[in-house]
């Protein structure tokens, strides 16, 4: 991808291919970003993604702390429904979906997009039930004794003692939400919105395919999550191990 990002297109198409380019055609990560609106489609990614990252912390630390720490009537059952649910494949869901959104007058918007990160994943609630069963219930009580209540205990000392699982639940959503095609192509209807995948496209079409710009464009867009897993694949290995935590 970059060597091909660096050639003109007549190098791209000789035969044999070469790995190295001979000549370094570095206008055309210039080009790329002139051929579409490429900064306003970063912002709205890069906004899109906030949120979901957001969400997806925010909601399936407190669904997992729920299953975790928290007794009450059926909570095996309902614990074994959410991780069916991981079973069902997306594009079985993906038809009622849309029909749903766009009842509610939410096609055309980014709420599709945003909300759903807002009620939980089931990966991301048993990763983080993992971590949170490894956390000491006399920490629990303990504060308990003191008058702490859940909504205080989650927020003030279970989210502190998970942080490597948070940064694993946020690196994979930034990563989803980033590299998201089918979503913005299904609901984001107005081209000022699009996300920098859909502007991608601008490179392709049924004659010829830039290639040289759509690997520019591709290696730009790729920047971002290469250099969040640099900075935090310390927290992201140590969050994937599902007996981590804090032992009591």
């Amino acid at each position: 991808m970059l060597s091909t990002s660096l050639k003109p297109m007549e190098e791209i198409v000789r035969f044999p291919p070469t790995i190295i380019p001979e000549t370094f055609e570095w206008g055309n990560y210039l080009h790329t970003i002139q051929a579409f609106p490429f900064f306003r489609y970063m912002r709205n990614t890069l906004l899109i993604t906030t949120f979901v990252v957001a969400g997806n912390v925010l909601s399936n630390s407190f669904i997992a702390y729920g299953f975790a720490k928290i007794d009450f009537p059926g909570k095996n059952i309902l614990f074994a429904l959410v991780l069916a649910t991981m079973m069902v494949p997306g594009f079985v869901t993906m038809i009622p979906q849309y029909i749903l959104f766009t009842r509610i007058g939410w096609v055309g918007t980014y709420l599709p997009l945003i909300v759903p990160s807002f009620f939980g994943s089931a990966f991301f609630i048993f990763l983080m039930r993992q971590f949170y069963m490894s956390v000491s219930n006399e920490l629990i009580e303990a504060a308990k004794i003191d008058g702490a209540n859940h909504l205080y205990i989650w927020s003030r000392l279970m989210l502190p003692l998970t942080k490597p699982a948070l940064i694993t639940v946020g690196i994979m959503s930034f990563n989803g939400a980033w590299n998201d095609f089918l979503g913005p192509l299904l609901y984001i209807t107005r081209e000022e919105r699009y996300t920098l995948q859909i502007g991608l496209q601008s490179f392709q079409n049924q004659s010829t395919t830039q290639w040289n710009y759509l690997m520019a464009g591709a290696t730009l867009v790729m920047i971002p999550t290469v250099l969040l897993f640099f900075f935090a694949q310390k927290y992201f290995i140590s969050g994937m191990d599902l007996t981590g935590g804090t032992k009591g």
